[in-house]
């Protein structure tokens, strides 16, 4: 296994040298941390008295723009990232991150590079390109964007043997998505057009059917997420608006609310180039090259014994 790893980060740093896209290291602590409800940072406490407290990447998105607005143009990283309280057979709370930027890239031509890698590596059939919308009518008859919240629970419970009390429908169309539809999607798949409400970084647009969309991909293989894409939003104060608006969801649900990362928001003032961008799983990719079931077969130290 060890073996494998190295040949898969020297194919994916050979990919990229083909394309000359720069590699680059950021640090993976910072006096900030992601806003992301979703997603809790390793937090590292202050040493003495009026030192503050630091946090461990949740992943090197934030650094790697402030790059992109110094003028590095193309960029990527294989980063260590963090993410507390994830610990399952997909997930380790460290793990190791593709992350890259594309300046004048539009989001087809991205997913079209993301395929080139991932097939590279695995040998895959061409993905198929679906919207949200449509998986969601497709395997549960359902249109996320206007279903209710009584329905939302109404078809979980339909579906799923769980109990769950929540009064925000992204965590219903979340536990839909991850239950009932991803586990059918073996064969590799673009998911495109998310609904407004998970726009993360994401700069929002009208589809074909004049609904508001989040200009964002995932893929998924053989059931499992292993790239997220965005087309960066670039605007400063919506981007703020939204940091805002998750520090609030936070709140609301009792999670740590942490400091801003004002270094970022003053890196889209100064302009942060048109780009796209995307995070990719190295040990879910390789999960998949080796046909391993569980993500600590493919660290050499998973959590339970690091």
């Amino acid at each position: 296994m060890l073996e494998a790893r190295a040949s898969l980060l020297g194919q994916i740093r050979q990919f990229f040298a083909e394309r000359q896209v720069l590699e680059v290291d950021t640090p993976i602590l910072s006096a900030a941390a992601g806003t992301d409800p979703n997603l809790d940072p390793v937090c590292v406490p202050a040493r003495g008295e009026g030192e503050v407290p630091l946090f461990l990447q949740t992943s090197p998105e934030f650094a790697m723009k402030r790059l992109l607005a110094s003028g590095s143009g193309a960029i990527y990283q294989l980063a260590k990232s963090f993410r507390n309280n994830e610990a399952s057979t997909q997930h380790n709370p460290e793990f190791t991150m593709l992350e890259w930027y594309r300046p004048d890239f539009t989001l087809s031509q991205l997913m079209d590079e993301v395929e080139a890698l991932v097939s590279a590596v695995l040998s895959l059939e061409k993905a198929e390109r679906i919207s949200y919308g449509d998986l969601f009518q497709h395997h549960l008859h359902l249109d996320p964007f206007t279903a209710t919240l009584d329905t939302l629970q109404q078809v979980a419970t339909e579906h799923i043997d769980i109990v769950m009390e929540s009064s925000n429908p992204d965590h219903w169309l979340d536990l839909l998505f991850s239950h009932c539809i991803q586990p059918q999607l073996q064969a590799p798949v673009f998911i495109m057009n998310y609904p407004v409400s998970q726009a993360a970084l994401a700069k929002v647009e009208e589809d074909e059917r004049g609904r508001l969309v989040a200009r964002r991909f995932e893929l998924v293989v053989a059931g499992m997420e292993l790239a997220n894409g965005y087309d960066e939003l670039t605007d400063a104060a919506e981007q703020k608006h939204r940091f805002e608006r998750d520090l609030a969801l936070r709140k609301a649900e009792g999670k740590p609310l942490h400091p801003l990362d004002l270094n970022f928001l003053a890196a889209l003032e100064q302009a942060l180039p048109e780009c796209c961008g995307v995070a990719l799983g190295v040990d879910r990719l390789l999960m998949l090259k080796t046909a391993s079931k569980d993500i600590r077969n493919v660290i050499s130290f998973p959590i339970d014994i690091a």
